[in-house]
């Protein structure tokens, strides 16, 4: 693959339809903050293309459980690495991109929010049973045009809208919904017929307000919603592991023709991430300033009856701008590339965790289980993990006050950073052995889980609730209310990487001829490695050859090497400016 297939693949295997929903809904809610979360990857794409993959390349893996094998011997990191990839698929992947694919149909369609999801699982089934993984492959590059060409178009229509940048930035302060308190009924009456005991309760202001500091990409490192040293180092954690170890991404990369155009193709994806605050975020800010009743809704009553939920429905303001903004013809292709891209990604997402149950956890359980058995085994496990993910929706339709981006991203922060911490401290320290990686990544699980759990005990209240007792806050401990997931994160990957050195430091270290083109200090050896495990034995003369035929490619193309490097730095400096900027 070219340097730019590789970067529009990275791109486009990053954005879905779930970070349409979930990053306009998200910049309704609070601003342009969360386009951090698309601006970090400036810098891990680099990271990923100059540290991760030479090592990846002179390993001569594949895949990300493989290169831990290699790495550390044994099968139980890859064996836990195969069932948390699992756990990830479902709460953050099929449960997701369900619910956002619904909240396109329910706005456009008027239908429950579970009936277009039954829906779009049907169509779902129909699509990758006739289609296959050849449609999958020939649709993706398409729907990908055609997704940011129709952003780009939404993005103008809604522009012209709200009169330009500068009126958004004069009207989102004042997209306040008008309906603003409701009828605190007594247990024995109902919203509808209150009794003569019952009483208007006027919400907290701070529930339909826009953020004062809405335009500010950094903010307050104690009291607002995304603290910039959370967003600058705890995001940073978490996008190691989804930048730099998710197989999904470095797999793309690990296709290049050579090392050069995995350089070029992680800057141009960088280049690409910028996109996102435009598309979506922005236009997301736009849909609060034209519709804030719907979008702005605060009013449990209203909000359940506009988008099925009663925490909030800033995630309809994306589908909202479409249904209402575009013209037949454009809103009606709109809808109908945002769902194939969706149904694209699930059938994908089928596939993959299937694969994943069979092959790594099935076949450890049954060894002696031949092709057909294993096939009706993914068929099944396909079956549970979608009734899993539609019995999940209403925690995600719930958490973090209904903001689908954040619920995203707080799942993912407390069950990533261990992973993030032992392949760092695997490919940059050579004192890491097995055990260390192993308890350290038991003990950042067991640690997140518990973090998991207690947030979805607690919950999401909505505005009401918030503004007409507290005692839920005050019985929530100060670690799950009061530490952000970003700064839990930081925490986690720090405690477990403590427990990786200290594990690692008293049990026997690894032999360095067991580590050659493994870390990042080995890369270029030359010397023969011997495999940790026997079956996965390397031949000495290919390592050397292909180490051989890398280094004479580099020769050649030390022109272009250089013009990659450069402009790697430009894209340093144009992160550091868009940061700078919206500061």
């Amino acid at each position: 693959m070219k340097w730019w297939t590789v970067g529009a693949s990275l791109f486009a295997s990053n954005i879905g339809s779930g970070h349409f929903v979930g990053l306009a809904g998200t910049g309704a809610a609070s601003g342009i903050a969360v386009a951090g979360f698309e601006w970090n990857a400036l810098f891990l794409v680099l990271l990923l293309g100059w540290l991760f993959v030479p090592v990846y390349l002179t390993a001569g893996v594949v895949t990300m459980p493989q290169y831990l094998r290699k790495r550390f011997g044994g099968t139980r990191i890859r064996l836990y690495l195969s069932l948390l990839s699992l756990l990830l698929y479902i709460f953050t992947k099929i449960s997701v991109d369900m619910f956002s694919g619904a909240v396109f149909i329910q706005q456009a369609l008027g239908w429950d929010i579970f009936i277009s999801v039954i829906a779009l699982l049907s169509i779902t089934a129909i699509y990758t049973v006739t289609g296959g993984l050849a449609a999958l492959m020939y649709t993706d590059s398409v729907q990908t045009l055609v997704i940011v060409g129709g952003a780009f178009i939404l993005m103008g229509y809604a522009f012209n809208a709200v009169g330009g940048y500068d009126e958004l930035v004069r009207l989102y302060p004042l997209a306040i919904p008008n309906i603003t308190s409701t009828i605190l009924s007594s247990p024995s009456s109902s919203p509808s017929s209150p009794s003569p005991s019952s009483a208007w309760l006027n919400i907290s202001a701070a529930c339909y307000t826009p953020r004062a500091d809405a335009f500010h990409l950094l903010r307050d490192p104690v009291n607002s919603d995304l603290p910039w040293p959370a967003l600058t180092f705890g995001l940073t954690v978490v996008g190691v592991w989804y930048w730099c170890s998710d197989q999904v991404i470095v797999q793309r990369c690990l296709a290049a023709s050579n090392l050069t155009h995995v350089k070029a193709g992680c800057i141009f994806c960088g280049y690409l991430k910028l996109l996102p605050m435009y598309l979506m975020v922005l236009p997301g800010m736009i849909s609060r300033v034209l519709y804030p009743d719907e979008v702005g809704c605060v009013v449990p009553e209203r909000c359940l009856a506009i988008c099925g939920t009663e925490v909030g429905c800033t995630n309809i303001a994306y589908p909202k701008l479409v249904i209402e903004l575009l013209p037949s013809g454009l809103r009606g292709l709109m809808l109908a590339v945002m769902l194939a891209a969706l149904m694209s990604s699930l059938a994908s997402i089928f596939n993959s965790s299937s694969t994943i149950f069979t092959m790594d956890v099935w076949r450890r359980l049954r060894p002696q289980a031949r092709d057909r058995e294993l096939m009706l085994v993914g068929r099944i496990w396909v079956l549970f993990i979608v009734a899993v993910s539609i019995a999940w929706i209403p925690v995600v339709q719930a958490a973090q006050s209904g903001q689908l981006f954040d619920y995203i991203q707080s799942v993912t922060s407390f069950l990533a950073p261990p992973i993030a911490s032992v392949f760092c401290l695997g490919m940059f320290a050579k004192r890491v052995n097995e055990p260390g990686a192993f308890w350290g990544l038991m003990f950042g699980l067991a640690l997140g889980l518990t973090r998991l759990v207690a947030g979805f005990v607690y919950g999401s209240r909505s505005c009401v609730q918030q503004s007409s007792t507290s005692s839920t806050a005050t019985s929530c401990p100060a670690l799950v209310c009061g530490l952000h997931y970003l700064y839990f994160a930081l925490l986690l990957f720090a405690a477990t990487s403590l427990v990786v050195m200290v594990v690692s430091l008293l049990t026997e270290p690894i032999a360095d001829k067991h580590l050659h083109r493994l870390v990042y200090s080995l890369r270029r050896s030359k010397e023969p490695r011997v495999d940790l495990d026997l079956e996965e034995v390397v031949e000495v003369v290919e390592v050397v050859e292909v180490v051989e035929v890398v280094e004479v490619v580099e020769v050649v193309e030390t022109t272009w090497r250089r013009v990659a490097d450069a402009n790697g730095a430009l894209l340093t400096c144009v992160a550091i400016f868009f940061w700078a900027y919206y500061a």
